[in-house]
């Protein structure tokens, strides 16, 4: 008798649970899954000590047909593809027919599901069927699984801890929210509700009931599209950031994944914008031919495979990139970061009543935390100021900005008031043609950043500037660190067949294996300019090398070159351009500790304004500072 048996199909689907039902989460997952794809419009998730104790999950969808009862929990029955051809063309969310009979097999399963006309009853134990009979019930389903794990205690036993299976199911509630702003979303644990949205299609309402009001008037939209693509969604300011990745969330034709180039693609468009280990919170959405995508990867459905997986990073990454070059990026003073977050009970209030002047989807600048604060037009403030100078002409003192105007902010009403001084000082500016000739030259240049008037320095290292819209602080050295990059950034160029000779040659010892490696591809650094030429045995001498490497780190260049060519096989150019051009700018700008005369400071920030990202140091730390009239008027009690 032969030792190969068929496994009994109770067997078959603890197996398959394995895969399948990791925790408590992934059973939300798949249920909910299943929700949306009987096109319920309203999901109600009620949990007991975090899924370990009782999930229950009701759904006003389609609900399952008499017939199709029993035969929902055995293994691969779906209603969601019937050919093999389906495959490559999948709409929904789940297709595998795994998941009720592997979440059955390992608890205490009672559903009551109806399609409207008729209801019915069925309760599984540990995979078993113990009674199915006809009940009453609304249209939808209502599923509860109580004891989970109770016939599989070593599974039991590497569960975590509540705060943390909870946070886990927290996580799967959100994305799904996120990617279904359609659907009505409520999430309750031991009789507390952790969430609630309202299901009218608004995402930027699921995100402040997932994230706060304050964060989503620190996001901004984006949108592109290619021959095969469509992007859409939200993305934080650079001054908002995370210190996990885990708040980037990317959705393909509504479904959450989990993709580590995509994540890379959006860093890129923050490029030089984020401080090093720190992440933006974004939303992205990607509309896609299904054919150009493989969800048949994993049980859990969140890893898939891309086709043209390259052009769509680019696109993504130019995406962020566009949305970012119209914006002042300028963070606020630390009064704004200090406002509470509204409750959650008032974001949808909110959102719905907000003035135009900050909704999200319009031209506004949102740059912070703070209150909105509406501007007058360079213009008018033009013209006061004009004014004021035309009072007196014979001082010559240095300009003393006052306040021509007060902010009275408000969540729910933005307005601007008269300053209560009703005076402007007549020492506002030296010259009237002064203002003039700033004006023309900001217009002329588009900056993204207004006319800065020096005030000094502290310690050598920060400078103080102001203009209308209050007090300036710049880091000297990031700020010439950006102006310096963006210059050696253009010296590098792409060109790599610019040699320079060297007097003394480099050599380079390897051992025998990757010696075999740097042979076989020793093409590809000769690309970028990298010749390599046998020097003993194990050994490679190099006698020129590209004229933009900087001076005293060629052999370190070289060897970085060498180690990507031996981990990637190829030899990324780009990159090390952009390393030794950050490499170059730090090294030859100024340092703290370093006073400058006033001439030397407006130049340093006329120069900044000039730069294409004067935000920012290429290793992503804020560049410039700004307090509001009203932030300084507030930490002065001038205003309540």
């Amino acid at each position: 008798m032969g030792k190969i048996m068929q496994l009994d199909d109770a067997l078959s689907n603890k197996i398959a649970a394995g895969e399948v039902v990791e925790r408590p989460a992934s059973v939300v997952k798949e249920l909910l899954e299943n929700a949306i794809d009987a096109n319920s419009t309203v999901i109600e998730i009620d949990l007991e000590e975090a899924g370990l104790a009782r999930i229950r999950i009701t759904d006003n969808g389609d609900g399952i047909q008499e017939d199709d009862v029993l035969l929902a929990f055995q293994r691969h029955a779906t209603s969601k593809i019937k050919n093999e051809n389906d495959l490559f063309r999948i709409r929904t969310l789940g297709f595998r027919g795994e998941a009720l009979p592997s979440i059955a097999s390992v608890s205490r399963l009672e559903m009551k599901t109806s399609t409207g006309i008729e209801g019915n009853k069925v309760v599984i134990e540990g995979g078993k069927v113990e009674a199915i009979e006809k009940a009453d019930s609304r249209k939808g389903t209502d599923i509860s699984i109580s004891d989970l794990f109770f016939n599989t205690p070593a599974r039991l036993k590497y569960m975590k801890t509540i705060h943390t299976e909870l946070g886990n199911i927290t996580d799967v509630v959100n994305r799904l929210a996120l990617a279904n702003p359609d659907i009505s979303f409520r999430l309750v644990h031991n009789g507390r509700q952790l969430l609630k949205t309202t299901g009218n299609g608004d995402v930027r309402q699921v995100l402040a009931a997932i994230y706060g009001i304050n964060m989503v008037k620190s996001m901004i939209p984006i949108s592109g599209e290619s021959l095969d693509y469509n992007i859409s969604g939200y993305i934080s300011l650079p001054d908002i950031t995370r210190a996990s990745r885990n708040y980037i969330s990317t959705m393909i034709n509504g479904r959450f994944i989990k993709n580590y180039a995509l994540v890379k693609a959006i860093q890129e468009g923050y490029h030089t914008l984020l401080p090093i280990g720190r992440y933006p919170v974004v939303l992205l959405n990607i509309e896609m031919d299904p054919l150009l995508i493989d969800v048949n990867v994993h049980p859990s459905k969140m890893e898939v495979r891309l086709s043209k997986e390259q052009e769509l990073n680019e696109l993504v990454s130019s995406v962020i990139k566009k949305a970012f070059k119209t914006k002042e990026l300028i963070p606020a003073g630390f009064v704004a970061q200090k406002l509470e977050k509204p409750k959650s009970e008032q974001t949808y209030m909110e959102l719905d009543h907000m003035p135009e002047a900050v909704k999200l989807s319009d031209s506004t600048k949102p740059t912070s935390f703070s209150k909105p604060f509406v501007e007058e037009k360079p213009s008018e403030l033009s013209q006061r100021y004009k004014a004021a100078v035309q009072q007196d002409h014979s001082k010559e003192e240095e300009p003393n900005w006052q306040n021509a105007f007060v902010a009275q902010e408000s969540f729910m009403d933005t307005k601007v008031v008269e300053d209560e001084y009703e005076e402007i000082d007549n020492t506002v500016i030296e010259k009237e043609n002064y203002f003039e000739e700033q004006e023309s030259q900001s217009l002329e240049q588009a900056s993204r950043v207004p006319p800065l008037y020096p005030i000094g320095q502290m310690h050598g290292t920060y400078i103080f500037a102001q203009n209308e819209r209050g007090l300036y602080i710049i880091d000297q050295h990031a700020a010439q660190e950006r102006i310096k990059y963006e210059y050696f950034r253009e010296k590098v160029g792409e060109v790599a067949t610019e040699l320079q000779d060297m007097l003394v040659p480099i050599t380079l010892e390897y051992s025998a294996d990757e010696c075999i490696k740097i042979n076989e591809y020793q093409h590809e650094l000769e690309k970028v300019g990298v010749f390599l030429e046998p020097f003993g045995y194990n050994s490679f001498i190099v006698r020129s090398h590209p004229q933009w490497f900087p001076r005293g780190e060629e052999k370190g260049l070289i060897e970085d070159m060498i180690e990507q060519l031996l981990l990637m096989k190829k030899v990324d150019i780009k990159k090390l351009r952009e390393e030794a051009a950050i490499m170059m700018s730090c090294k030859a700008s100024i340092k703290a500790n370093h006073h400058l005369r006033n001439d030397e400071i407006q130049a340093l920030l006329d120069e900044l304004r000039r730069s294409s990202d004067p935000f920012t140091c290429p290793h992503g730390r804020p560049i410039i500072v700004h307090y509001s009239t009203y932030e300084m008027e507030k930490m002065f009690k001038r205003v309540m």
